[in-house]
């Protein structure tokens, strides 16, 4: 696969921008801007002035920030937009590893697309984020989060993640070869507090619910397929750049070119 493509068109790379697209979670870091000329809607967890509220002193482009198309407050996606098969692509963000359903969001997608769209994503590799030394996200607890139709994160993925979550010189993200000292962002109290909101109070608290590295999500997305989950296969990757890896899925994909050992050697592979 090429590597020198910029970030932008590795996200590019196999949709057709000529048509409509949809961009979820973009907050203030859009990757089509509707300023740019892209024909595009949004779709976010707040207003545009809710969101602009929300950013506000955290010393982040505000300007950034275009109209909200679609407020999501978790309903189905297709629901919110009203009706199936719209558009011809979607982007999303590091958005993925926050879903507490990860099939379900997928699904929602998938409603969405028309018969030849695609579904493009950028995922944080847990080895060069705050990730770091939490386990790789398995299929048995996918499949477990779908099966009990999970709205919130869980008590469990709460408390993993603010009792492992590190920075390493400051820093929550960093590049590949990147040496410092790692440090825990939280402690033992957060973690208490965070399961007494979920627990007593039904809170959603935005934290990663899933961690990946290239292959584990390759591996768990073609067995997704494969069990009937999804229809969404994969049609393109591009391997870890920085933090992060990029993906495209769409239903006449061609899966990862490998057969599921290699997968799960590549996947071992890589802790």
């Amino acid at each position: 696969m090429m590597t020198d493509l910029g970030r932008k068109s590795k996200v590019f790379h196999c949709l057709d921008l000529k048509g409509l697209g949809l961009e979820i979670g973009p907050s203030h870091s859009p990757i089509a801007p509707k300023r740019e000329g892209f024909n595009v809607k949004i779709l976010d967890h707040l207003s545009a002035d809710g969101l602009k509220k929300k950013y506000a002193d955290h010393g982040v482009p505000l300007e950034n920030i275009e109209d909200v198309d679609y407020v999501w407050s978790g309903e189905p996606f297709a629901a919110l937009v009203g009706r199936e098969h719209v558009f011809d692509w979607i982007i999303a963000s590091h958005v993925i590893e926050h879903t507490p359903c990860l099939i379900t969001f997928l699904q929602n997608c998938e409603r969405l697309l028309k018969e030849n769209g695609l579904l493009s994503l950028i995922i944080p590799d847990k080895r060069y984020c705050f990730d770091l030394y939490r386990e790789k996200t398995g299929l048995a607890s996918v499949l477990d989060a779908f099966r009990e139709k999970r709205k919130i994160h869980s008590p469990g993925t709460a408390a993993e993640y603010f009792l492992s979550v590190v920075s390493k010189n400051g820093d929550i993200a960093w590049s590949q070869g990147a040496d410092g000292e790692t440090k825990f962002v939280h402690g033992l109290n957060d973690a208490k507090q965070a399961i007494e909101a979920i627990e007593n109070d039904g809170a959603f608290l935005d934290l990663h619910s899933w961690v990946f590295t290239p292959y584990s999500f390759r591996l768990l997305i073609e067995d997704l397929h494969q069990l009937g989950y999804i229809r969404l296969r994969e049609r393109c990757f591009f391997d870890t750049e920085g933090c992060e890896f990029y993906i495209t899925l769409d239903p006449q994909g061609f899966g990862p070119g490998l057969t599921r050992l290699e997968l799960a050697r590549l996947n071992a592979q890589q802790v």
